[in-house]
């Protein structure tokens, strides 16, 4: 008996010191096609900002209540923080750094500016990524439906109402 409990011993051992396996991983990251390899247990949020470096995604809360982390998959909005990469294979991921151009704002960008719609900044990059997904469901009509809809992006500095008015004016130049 003592000899069948050495051997699981030495058996758990070399498992334990034995590398964990990466999956290969292909996804188009605004605009760019990439192929990866990703432990099984990375958020599409530490993939984004830890191995890419896009770091404009932003990592508020970690458990999926903030919506700092919000990025658009093939068009729908999404917390980043709850969604493991390898999951999305061959799915197309937009981060606000693929929803402008240097030089050349988008929309919902040119609409946050104008309205003052963020203060310290910090969870402006997921609001507009949601507010992007937003407008791609077509499911907001009017202000309630925007404040509704976007409950999922909280702002610590209270900017909900500019951000409202950002998002319905944008919502009415992508009409």
């Amino acid at each position: 008996m003592n000899d069948a409990v050495t051997i699981d011993r030495a058996a758990a051992l070399r498992v334990a010191a034995s590398p964990i396996a990466t999956l290969p991983l292909s996804l188009t990251i605004n605009g760019e096609a990439r192929t990866l390899e990703v432990e099984p247990w990375t958020t599409l949020l530490d993939l984004l900002r830890d191995k890419l470096d896009l770091t404009g995604t932003k990592k508020g809360c970690d458990h999926g209540q903030c919506g700092a982390c919000t990025v658009l998959i093939d068009g729908r909005r999404i917390n980043s923080c709850l969604k493991l990469a390898v999951t999305l294979d061959g799915a197309e991921v937009t981060t606000i750094e693929g929803l402008g151009q240097p030089g050349e704002l988008h929309p919902l960008q040119a609409a946050f500016i104008e309205h003052d719609a963020f203060q310290c900044g910090y969870c402006t990059p997921g609001q507009i990524c949601s507010a992007q997904g937003l407008i791609n469901e077509g499911h907001a009509k009017d202000r309630q439906d925007v404040r509704e809809q976007m409950s999922g992006n909280l702002c610590r500095c209270g900017a909900y109402t500019n951000i409202a008015d950002a998002v319905l004016d944008a919502m009415e130049k992508q009409a």
